[in-house]
């Protein structure tokens, strides 16, 4: 299994039930495909470096999760037929990228303690 991380933008008309739900039919794919989810983060609404299907802003979201490669297309293919995602992109991390993951949440998670 390799480790990957997906970021993908929603549109910002959804609601937050909206934002949510799409949020969760991406997750059970990767889970129906036996992947595992090892964090997930939702950024907010942001403001895009540039327009995107004239929208300004974007819901952002993160999934870390362990899969294997054929995962990777199933799950992209969903993001493209799904017209409240206007941009995604998903890379397979080295060890390196891996370990500063590790690190980084486990800093987050500090600074929720305290």
């Amino acid at each position: 299994m390799n480790q990957y991380e997906t970021v993908f933008i929603l549109t910002p008309v959804l609601s937050d039930v909206q934002m949510k739900e799409a949020v969760e039919k991406f997750k059970a794919i990767l889970q129906t495909e036996g992947a595992e989810i090892v964090n997930e983060e939702n950024w907010g609404l942001k403001k895009l470096a540039y327009p995107i299907q004239k929208k300004s802003t974007g819901f952002y979201q993160l999934v870390e999760f362990n899969a294997e490669p054929t995962v990777i297309d199933k799950l992209e293919l969903n993001f493209r037929r799904d017209e409240r995602v206007i941009r995604f992109l998903t890379f397979k991390k080295d060890k390196y990228a891996a370990e500063y993951a590790t690190k980084r949440r486990s800093v987050k998670s500090n600074k929720k303690e305290d």
